[in-house]
């Protein structure tokens, strides 16, 4: 069984910053690729940002500049440092880890239940 635990939600004024923390754990091999996706409501799921096991990272355009993800391999956690938030990032937020359990499976993706963020005067 694997569980994607997110962390670090909540409420924070406008120019605001928080700090997003997701581990995985349970049976698992090897994680491949991790992210970060938040859905508002209404809205579709998006992905906000992605990084490889090497570290290559991707972004929507909407945060470049002021979101930033990085990953601990060793701990297979992801974080998602958000800085300058704006109303308009409010949503619930989703870890994502694409993962194999044993070295013979194939790669599937798996999620956390979500976090919320709130960004608000």
């Amino acid at each position: 069984q694997v569980q994607l635990v997110e962390s670090g939600g909540g409420l924070v004024q406008p120019g605001g910053s928080l700090i997003l923390s997701c581990v995985a754990s349970g049976s698992i091999n090897m994680i491949n690729t991790m992210g970060w996706y938040r859905q508002a409501p209404g809205k579709q799921r998006e992905l906000v940002a992605g990084i490889t096991r090497g570290g290559d990272t991707n972004y929507v355009d909407s945060v470049k500049g002021r979101f930033t993800i990085t990953r601990d391999n060793a701990k297979n956690m992801v974080y998602l440092q958000m800085n300058s938030l704006k109303p308009e990032d409010t949503a619930n937020y989703y870890c994502n880890a694409n993962l194999r359990r044993r070295w013979y499976d194939s790669f599937n993706d798996y999620w956390g239940q979500g976090t919320q963020v709130t960004v608000s005067s």
